[in-house]
């Protein structure tokens, strides 16, 4: 089993930046690939960004590209995604995920063995 916390959410104006951090316990060295997802209210949960857990090959979803940021640090166990530029529509709980089988342009939900609580993230325009 893999465990993950998210932290780092808040409220920010547009335009503003945060970084989330993603903390991986447990059973880490299972998880070949790590992401975020992200859930607004009334919609489904949408893929962000994944980061492959050994390579750091990245990859965005097209309205994050330029504007977010992706990176894990090894030594930590741990994941960030440093959201510059942002939007209202940027509005949602942000989940971070793990997944055992090495591909990071899995972007479905059910692609994800393990995930975290959450964090909000509110942009005020």
């Amino acid at each position: 089993q893999v465990q993950l916390v998210e932290s780092g959410g808040g409220l920010v104006q547009a335009g503003g930046s945060l970084r989330l951090s993603c903390a991986a316990s447990g059973r880490t060295f299972s998880s070949s690939v790590m992401a975020w997802f992200r859930q607004a209210p009334g919609k489904e949960r949408e893929f962000v960004a994944s980061i492959s857990w050994n390579g750091g090959n990245t990859y965005y979803t097209d309205s994050v590209k330029e504007r977010f940021t992706i990176s894990r640090d090894k030594a930590k166990n741990t994941v960030y995604l440093q959201m510059n530029s942002l939007k209202p529509e940027d509005t949602a709980v942000y989940y971070c995920a793990a997944r055992r089988r090495d591909n990071i342009l899995a972007t479905r939900t059910y692609e994800y063995d393990f995930w975290g609580p959450g964090t909000q993230v509110t942009v005020s325009s």
